[in-house]
């Protein structure tokens, strides 16, 4: 079944909503963290290691989900992010023990490793203009930190840390229900086939592909990784004198909330342009404002620091439209799935690397410089992507079909 315009729009939203709430637990659980050695009596380094077995399953269970969802269906499996996410989160809300939240947490990263390959894959099926769709889908997911700072500070203030993962664990579990009520309306269909499809890859650059996208996932999730605990002990050392933690927590925030924007930018950017050749650039442009990163310090520091995550930010749209174009339609979800092994899972090394390397150098300017040459790494490697010569066809208002040719 091929989705009507008004079913992918309801498909967008719920996805755009569904991105949002994937990014919204675990930094909850960060700023929780910094109450919940009172109450479990635990060092706060051993609370922290709570979320290990949550980070893990979130990372390392993308590909089944991608899997179930390409053999199974995508709307069942988003139903099951929904309620399972929902509850699980309500659950660490419930917890009374440190075994009973860590228990309930792996089950948020276990229901959460749903969203990625699944509602990313099924985004791409419903939508014509899929840069611009997987741009606005990004800025929901960019976002998400930002608005678990405020539900959990609120939360924490007014009603008690409990309280920071049972409401929004409601809400998730409410927009479950209205997306369950939408599939058996008809709101929302299940699709197997793309709305504007193209023609099939070769085996040759699927495979050539499939080789060199792991690398520069690799490459671009590391940095992201490693930018993201980084950028808020950076801001509160080189701030200036009587910067304190909270004007640079609010510095980290404003980086991240601007800078998730430009995939809105660079989604329209990859369906108007070859997408390797934004991905390219973007990896490239990221090299320079690393490196200054390494010295700099101030305001400057701080715009440098949004220029080079709004350039890793503008590389998922064009990522994920090379490995949607580059991937068979029944192996989608399968092959997003192993992307977030990357980009979560093998990536996420880039926390205690960030550690070691600040604790063997006393400070950031060996972690940037390794981040600028693996922004150049990135960059070489995607130019040797397949080039982007394909046959679009794309559906019309009036479901008559279009055919037109892509130019690298």
């Amino acid at each position: 079944m091929i989705a009507t315009p008004r079913q992918a729009r309801n498909a967008l939203s719920f996805s755009c909503i569904g991105h949002l709430y994937a990014h919204v637990f675990e930094p909850i659980f960060y700023i929780v963290a910094l109450v919940l050695p009172g109450e479990l009596g635990l060092p706060y380094e051993e609370v922290l290691t709570l979320i290990v077995a949550a980070k893990l399953l979130y990372g390392l269970l993308a590909p089944a989900a991608g899997w179930l969802g390409d053999r199974w269906s995508t709307t069942g499996m988003m139903v099951l992010f929904f309620l399972g996410l929902g509850g699980s989160a309500i659950g660490v809300g419930l917890s009374s023990s440190a075994f009973g939240l860590a228990l309930a947490l792996a089950a948020t990263g276990m229901f959460g490793s749903i969203y990625h390959p699944v509602g990313i894959s099924w985004l791409l099926r419903n939508a014509v203009d899929k840069g611009k769709a997987i741009g606005v889908n990004g800025v929901f997911g960019g976002i998400g930190p930002a608005v678990a700072g405020l539900v959990a500070g609120a939360a924490i203030e007014t009603l008690g840390w409990r309280a920071a993962f049972i409401l929004p664990g409601i809400l998730v579990v409410l927009t479950g229900m209205a997306f369950l009520w939408a599939v058996q309306r008809g709101a929302v269909v299940e699709t197997k086939a793309d709305r504007a499809p193209a023609a099939p890859p070769s085996k040759g650059d699927t495979w050539r592909a499939g080789l060199v996208l792991s690398v520069t996932m690799l490459g671009a999730g590391l940095i992201y990784q490693a930018t993201q605990p980084a950028l808020p002990k950076l801001f509160s050392e080189r701030l200036g004198d009587g910067m304190g933690v909270g004007a640079a927590a609010m510095a980290v925030t404003m980086v991240y909330l601007v800078a998730g924007l430009t995939q809105v930018v660079a989604g329209h950017l990859a369906d108007r342009y070859p997408a390797k050749r934004i991905y390219v650039l973007a990896a490239l442009a990221q090299a320079p404002l690393l490196l200054a990163l390494a010295w700099l310090s101030g305001l400057s520091m701080v715009a440098m620091s949004l220029l080079a995550v709004a350039c890793n930010m503008a590389a998922i749209p064009a990522e994920n439209l090379l490995l949607n174009r580059f991937t068979p339609a029944k192996w989608r979800g399968t092959a997003l799935g192993m992307k977030f092994v990357l980009s979560f899972g093998v990536s996420g090394l880039a926390v205690p690397l960030v550690s070691l390397i600040r604790g063997w150098t006393g400070g950031f300017e060996t972690l940037f410089v390794l981040l600028a040459a693996t922004a150049l790494v990135v960059g070489g490697a995607a130019t040797l992507l397949p080039a982007e010569t394909t046959k679009k066809t794309a559906v019309l208002p009036e479901g008559k079909t279009a055919e037109a040719v892509a130019q690298p």
